[in-house]
């Protein structure tokens, strides 16, 4: 059970942190989002979108920010 709750906890934080890096994000104006890449298409029925630039960053961002959780945990 205890192992349970840690985990629940440390998701809590990383969920926190991520949040906290978008709000800061928007704040000082990073475009995240709106990068080039990101596709967008609009038509006269309907409008199609996916961030593909900003998926990848921050896909590479989280990667980096957990290898080094993860280091840190294990010693």
């Amino acid at each position: 059970m205890e192992s349970l709750a840690r985990t629940l906890m440390l998701g809590g934080l990383i969920l926190f942190l991520i949040g906290g890096g978008v709000y800061f994000a928007a704040k000082f104006g990073i475009p995240l989002g709106r990068l080039p890449g990101d596709i967008r298409i609009e038509g006269e029925n309907g409008s199609f979108y996916f961030p593909l630039t900003s998926s990848i960053l921050v896909s590479v961002l989280l990667t980096i920010v957990l290898n080094v959780i993860v280091r840190l945990w294990k010693k």
